[in-house]
Parts: C-alpha cells; structure tokens; sequence
C-alpha cells in the first residue's frame, strides 16, 4: 500500500484593536512642577502627537528578515514531517503487480505504524512489512541512509527488496489450506472479494500459523511471492504497519477496506 510511500493553512486573521479609553473632558490632569532652574524638559517623543511623530506609519519587517526566518520554518517543517514518519503516518510506494487489481504498480498509499500499538493485526488487513528474513543487510554511509530513509518514508523512492505488501490470510493459530484457489482458515471458507480476476487453482497446505506469525498473501495469486513460497511467515516484530488508504495517483485516491 504502500509510498509507496506517500503518501497539506491560511495566514491568520488580524485581530481587531481596541478602543482607547476615553478620557473625562472635564476631570483636571495634575502637571508635574517645573525644575526650580527654570530649565524647559524635552518632550517625550513617544508621547501621542509629539513633534516629528504624528502620522507617522508603523515600521514593517523588511524582506530580510523575512528570509532569515524562513530557514527556521523549514527545519520545523522537516523535523514535523520526521517525527510523524517515524511514529504515525508513512507514505509506501507501490513496485509490483502482487495486489492487483487493489493496488497498482505506481500507487502510493499511507500506512497507520500506530494501529497494531492498540490490537494485532486481524484477516484482511493490508499491511507493509520489512523483510522477515533478510540475508544480505546493504551498507550505507550516514548521508545516505538518511537520505533513503527520508524519501522512502515520504514515498517518493522504494526498496522492493526492503519492505512487502500484501494481505493477512491466517493468525497465529489458525489453520490455512487451499484448495482449487479458495482458501479456508479454520475449514471455512474465505470470502474474498478483492482477488485478481484471474484466479489461482493450485492447491496448498493445510497448515497451522506459528505463534506470533502472519500467513499473508498477494491479492494477484498468480503473482505474488507470498507465503505460500519462499516469503514464508511474517513475524509480528516485522510488521510496519497497516495501509489504509491510496494517496496518488488522484484517480485512484479511496480506502482500503479489509473486505
């Protein structure tokens, strides 16, 4: 589901100013004495209709200023988009044809990383995963992979050799078996609705889910390295989360439904 990742307010209204109080036209003001010298004191500039001041307009940031504050506002920006990619909300690219016809190869869909805090993952769930069994771990150098980490959780890059998506099939416990392309969990029969018209008539299992393991598959079965294959079970501490809506392209922006 997904860049997948993907997967943005006005200026604020002037508030209105306040009156000055008026004063009592007839209360008496009590001046201060004049120096015993003689000596005249300067008016208060700052007074209201001091000499030079009446009329005169209120100063206004100048463009530089407005330019050294926008540094600022971009690292804000991006540390936001940082912690909300890290916590809550990441946008997954879409590289393969394995979810066909719900998920297209181009689409970017986001994926909720704080949903599976609250319950586990439940049949039907979308959900991205990293690799459960990773052989080769790429090196990068720290620009690099913070510059990977930054596009891929903002969707606009990928790893296919990183990060799955497919759809939860059977829970820790469950028994899984095929047969002839309809797929039963616990002898029941799974309603499907979301599979690739083309259908997959091979047969597999029955198997029984290790715990704390997801058997998942792709929604094109005659195209999905799944766990039918070498993918095998998806451990809990793998999951990254659940994908619940497609974000681009806009003709195809709409939830992802379990059923």
């Amino acid at each position: 589901m997904a860049s997948g990742r993907s997967l943005q307010p006005g200026p604020a209204a002037e508030g209105e100013l306040a009156p000055s109080d008026v004063e009592d036209p007839g209360a008496l003001r009590t001046l201060d004495a004049p120096p015993s010298d003689g000596a005249v004191q300067p008016a208060d500039a700052t007074a209201p209709g001091a000499a030079g001041t009446e009329g005169r307009a209120p100063k206004r940031k100048g463009r530089g200023s407005s330019l050294r504050e926008f540094p600022l506002l971009l690292a804000f920006a991006l540390i936001l988009a940082l912690v909300i990619k890290t916590f809550l909300v990441q946008a997954f690219y879409i590289p393969s044809e394995s979810m066909t016809n719900t998920l297209q190869v181009g689409d970017r869909v986001l994926v909720n990383k704080l949903v599976y805090h609250f319950h586990p993952p439940r049949i039907g769930d979308v959900i991205v995963f990293a690799e459960p069994h990773p052989s080769v771990v790429p090196h990068r150098g720290a620009p690099s992979a913070f510059w990977h980490w930054l596009t891929a959780g903002l969707g606009v890059s990928t790893s296919p050799d990183k990060d799955f998506i497919k759809r939860v099939i059977g829970l820790p416990g469950d028994r899984v078996e095929i047969r002839k392309g309809q797929v039963f969990v616990n002898g029941t029969a799974l309603a499907e609705p979301y599979l690739n018209p083309v259908r997959d008539t091979r047969d597999f299992g029955p198997i029984t889910v290790p715990k704390d393991q997801l058997f998942v598959m792709g929604d094109n079965r005659t195209n999905s390295l799944d766990s039918r294959f070498q993918l095998g079970y998806i451990p809990y501490d793998k999951v990254v989360g659940r994908a619940f809506v497609i974000v681009w392209p806009p003709s195809r922006v709409g939830w992802l439904h379990r059923t």
